[in-house]
């Protein structure tokens, strides 16, 4: 079995309630670019917003060890880093961003183990190098799976690299 392989009774549910959460256009600009720059290994970022409008993606290095093609890592000094900027912005981190590439833009059973509940889970599929599908998930409190949160988009906001 894959890593994006997914068997959709452990990591995905359908019966979660919805969540929205609304990517700056810029935002959604920058995590593409970053799919596409990184590709064919995977990259990662956190976001910063209020509430549920994100307004910065910060690209952070994919740290892993075991091999960046499959997994992402973020390191705990870029973990409060993302903190950090958050806050002196007196924004928030909302969560993470990670690419999927030539794979869906749906989380993997190694997301579901490594997820944390309180934030909020970005994933860009890059096809052959192209930015593609992009989804957002919430794990679940239980943490059994996730919960497909609603991305819009709107104008403002920023990136930073």
């Amino acid at each position: 079995m894959g890593r994006y392989e997914l068997n959709m009774n452990s990591t995905v549910t359908t019966g979660a309630a919805l969540q929205r959460l609304e990517l700056a256009q810029p935002v959604l600009d920058a995590i593409r670019r970053h799919g596409r720059q990184a590709y064919p290994h995977e990259c990662c970022g956190a976001l910063i917003g209020q509430e549920d409008h994100v307004v910065e993606a910060l690209f952070l290095p994919n740290t892993t060890a075991e091999g960046p093609r499959r997994r992402f890592l973020v390191s705990p000094e870029d973990y409060r880093f993302a903190e950090e900027r958050a806050f002196t912005a007196e924004h928030e981190l909302l969560g993470f961003y990670h690419s999927h590439p030539d794979h869906p833009a749906r989380p993997s059973q190694h997301d579901l183990a490594h997820a944390w509940p309180f934030f909020v889970y970005v994933i860009l599929a890059v096809q052959e190098g192209a930015p593609a599908d992009l989804t957002a998930w919430r794990l679940l409190d239980d943490r059994s799976a996730f919960g497909v949160v609603e991305v819009t988009y709107g104008a403002s906001g920023r990136h930073r690299t």
